[in-house]
């Protein structure tokens, strides 16, 4: 039998420690979200539908994202055994410079919609981890801001060529002037993707009022008070505003964009030069032979060509033909660390992480930025130790297998009858 007495005072007050409470509503918040999609539900929470939507949203059915992400969860990791793995070390080298971990900030449009500290808690998030921070020539900070936000870190600039090539060359030449040290040449984006989203819910800037958005707006008023008391939206690198992102990328951009602007920037641009947005292997092999210092597989986060290739499960094939050559990085769908170290595994040198760090935003401005890069690195650290590797160098193929439930048909050589591969 067991014997039964009353608790003591002491002993109770020793066992029952009561946590002290987080009286602070944005750290309390962030406190609780443990991975990025917690910060996705807080983001959906505190953010008007219209904003929310353009971040979170794709193009038409919205396939391309939904397979990227999949892509990465039917990973299969193979861990090794007795290492030791009691110090982990993350640091990377890219475009010729330091990286704490093995991604940065990725360009993203719009941002002071998201929330109104916009790039400036990016750049100052990734100034803090010692990661690069990415600028959108559609950014709404200037330049010369992101700068002054992260003076002693790397900032990159992401380049749309638009239809008076002076503003495209004007932009260069500012980031050159700043100390940008990396520019992004993309090249995915020729024309509007049709992001129903953004149509249905009326985004733009600035930001059409309707009934809909009003009673949207009402459950959200801290959203409200920050944008209407801080400087009006606009984008910082350029002139034109007003109308819907649709609208706004039909006007500027240039569909006769071609190798010839590409050999323009490179003669122009001092830093290092990439190229955004590379979606087969004969592309990639044709552009190291053009200059290029990288490139990033990427399909714009599914925001332009539904059903387009998958980044990751291009990856392994073009490391092959073109690894050798030129650094090869990538970005959409990363939502983990464990997509993080999977990417690296499979022969990436860095990734780009976009949605994942507007979520942060919008969750909790800045300290949400920061807490996006902590979940993701904390998750980098674990996986590594769990696959018991120590270093990013010494992750590679045989630490991961790519499960794919998407298999080719191959039509049959003078027959029409395809077969599954």
């Amino acid at each position: 039998m067991v014997q039964r007495q009353l608790p003591r005072p002491d002993e109770l007050f020793e066992l029952l420690q009561f946590k002290k409470p987080e009286l602070d509503g944005r750290k309390r918040r962030l406190s609780k979200a443990l991975t990025i999609e917690d910060l996705r539900r807080i983001a959906k929470r505190r953010t008007p539908a219209a904003p929310f939507d353009y971040t979170d949203g794709s193009a038409e059915g919205e396939i391309s994202l939904a397979r990227a992400r999949q892509a990465f969860q039917d990973v299969e990791f193979h861990p090794a055994i007795l290492n030791d793995v009691s110090k982990v070390d993350t640091s990377t080298t890219i475009f010729g410079g330091p990286s704490a971990l093995p991604f940065g900030i990725a360009p993203t449009g719009f941002t002071r919609m998201m929330q109104t500290e916009g790039e400036i808690a990016g750049a100052g998030a990734a100034d803090a981890a010692g990661i690069p921070f990415t600028l959108s020539t559609m950014g709404t900070c200037s330049i010369e801001a992101v700068k002054q936000a992260n003076p002693n870190g790397r900032n990159w600039f992401q380049l749309y060529v638009m239809k008076e090539r002076e503003r495209s060359y004007g932009l260069v030449e500012r980031a050159a002037a700043a100390g940008y040290d990396t520019l992004f040449f993309t090249v995915d984006t020729p024309v509007a993707g049709a992001r129903l989203r953004d149509v249905r819910n009326g985004f733009s800037i600035p930001p059409q009022l309707t009934l809909g958005t009003v009673l949207n707006a009402i459950p959200r008023p801290w959203w409200w008070i920050d944008f209407l008391t801080t400087p009006t939206l606009e984008f910082a690198s350029l002139s034109a505003t007003g109308g819907t992102v649709a609208e706004l990328i039909n006007t500027m951009f240039d569909p006769t964009i071609s190798f010839e602007d590409l050999a323009t920037i490179r003669r122009m641009w001092p830093g290092k030069l990439v190229v955004k947005g590379v979606q087969t292997v004969e592309d990639a092999k044709k552009l190291t032979g053009h200059g290029v210092d990288g490139i990033i597989l990427s399909n714009h986060g599914g925001r332009q060509l539904d059903r387009a290739p998958i980044p990751f499960h291009l990856l392994p094939e073009v490391v092959r033909e073109v690894g050798a050559d030129t650094e090869v990085t990538i970005d959409t769908g990363i939502m983990n660390g464990a997509d993080i170290v999977a990417s690296i595994a499979m022969g990436a040198k860095f990734t780009l992480i976009g949605r994942a760090y507007l979520y942060g935003l919008m969750a909790g401005g800045r300290e949400g930025v920061d807490r996006a890069i902590q979940i993701l690195a904390d998750q980098v650290v674990r996986t590594m130790q769990l696959l018991q590797v120590g270093t990013i160098e010494e992750l590679n193929p045989s630490h991961v297998t790519q499960l794919q439930r998407l298999g080719r048909r191959e039509l049959l050589q003078g027959s029409s009858v395809g077969a599954h591969v």
